[in-house]
């Protein structure tokens, strides 16, 4: 199921951003006069290959079929030295660019012998170009519309003021997995800024050496921490879950606008329907990070799009958008970067979502911060905003503390 949730995420991610092989074929090569060359590479090739169209790199290929030749004729080994002089050290790098040289490599892992991938460079723009800018730009707007909001709208006060007596919200273990869900993810989500933006805006501000440093230290921190994301999302889930479940009364808090928008404070159970949108929003992106991030954690033994763009070109979902099939033969070293970009941008969208979360619970709403600071709630606040959540507590007698009345259960 995950798998496929991937791959139609991956469709729609493909639909807004052509890119890499599929977005390169569709370019037929250039016919390019290279009679002024002796048949090597021209400036229309170094220009075409500079905007991301196709090149003809025949002339290069057949260029290793040639030194061979030249080599037999000279009774030279492929490679090695002969009466008439040396392979060329051009000859060598060009198989290995095209994957044709005689490499032996001391790793089992037959990835190991590729050691030049010819076609990254689609993954570097675009990670260094659309992934930076408008990754960036989702935060600042987000960030920005909330302050706006917070100007026009003001804190969302308790009505009538704090009762003064206060009602258990979050058992302990539940803030325990909450702050360790939320601590980790504000550490990771530091640490891959850092790793994304370091060389474009750090650098100038902090030098070389000290960015350098950081972004080791961001590394270390980023690979480690994830772990306790993982573990706290799990957490989450198990505990949660049956509270954040959709039901009616999720419709009349939308009609409502939540109580946010207006006077009206809708009922609502132990999760409004905002904070079930937060909280399916963490479970369904952040397993999504953590499986593309496992994947990163272990390269090349967790491939996850080629399978993926099978399902999709099964279903014909490209032809949907006018789109060729997508590529499935996909080098082990396309496999990470595919991974590397979705682990970002799917990140960037819980960003925003989480900083939505923040604004919530500290200064948008009075009081919300407590449920999660010592967990317990003023009685007015859990009335006002969780009114059958509240209903239900008093009809089991977990009544307000600080009154007199029948010990909670």
């Amino acid at each position: 199921m995950l798998r496929h949730v991937m791959a139609f995420l991956a469709l729609v991610l493909l639909t807004a951003a052509p890119m890499g092989v599929a977005a390169q074929d569709a370019d037929a090569p250039a016919q390019i006069d290279r009679s002024a060359t002796g048949g090597a590479q021209t400036l229309d090739d170094i220009l075409r290959r500079q905007e991301g169209l196709k090149v003809d790199d025949d002339f290069r290929r057949n260029s290793l079929e040639r030194a061979a030749e030249r080599a037999e004729a000279a009774g030279t080994p492929p490679g090695g030295l002969g009466p008439r002089g040396a392979a060329s050290d051009a000859d060598l790098w060009r198989a290995l660019r095209y994957d044709e040289a005689d490499v032996r490599s001391s790793t089992l892992n037959p990835n190991g012998r590729v050691l030049i991938q010819d076609g990254g460079m689609w993954w570097l723009e675009f990670r260094e170009g659309p992934l930076a800018h408008y990754g960036g730009l989702l935060l600042l707007v987000t960030i920005a519309v909330l302050a706006v909001f917070y100007l026009l709208r003001g804190r969302v006060r308790i009505e009538g003021g704090k009762a003064g007596t206060t009602v258990l919200r979050f058992q302990w273990i539940e803030r325990f997995a909450h702050w360790m869900l939320a601590g980790s993810f504000i550490l990771l989500g530091l640490t891959g800024l850092f790793t994304l933006f370091g060389r474009m805006y750090l650098i100038p501000i902090l030098g070389h050496e000290a960015n350098s440093v950081l972004l080791t230290a961001s590394k270390f921190i980023h690979n480690n921490v994830s772990w306790a994301f993982m573990l706290a999302l799990v957490m989450v889930f198990f505990m949660w879950v049956w509270h954040n479940i959709p039901n009616r009364t999720d419709l009349t808090w939308f009609a409502q606008a939540g109580g946010i928008i207006g006077k009206n404070h809708p009922p609502a159970k132990k999760f409004n329907a905002g904070q079930k949108i937060i909280f399916w929003s963490v479970i369904l992106l952040g397993a999504s990070i953590s499986v593309s991030g496992l994947s990163l954690l272990f390269p090349f033994d967790m491939p996850l799009f080629a399978h993926s763009f099978q399902f999709l070109n099964d279903l014909g979902a490209p032809g949907w958008v006018g789109m060729d099939p997508l590529p499935v033969d996909l080098a082990p070293q396309e496999e990470m970067q595919f991974a590397q970009l979705w682990h970002s941008i799917v990140a960037f969208g819980l960003m925003a979502v989480i900083i939505g979360h923040i604004y919530i619970g500290t200064v948008g709403m009075e009081g919300a911060y407590d449920a999660m600071g010592s967990g317990e709630v003023d009685e007015n606040w859990a009335h006002q905003h969780h009114s059958i959540w509240y209903d239900e507590l008093k009809a089991r007698g977990e009544t307000p503390k600080g009154k007199s009345a029948t010990p909670a259960e």
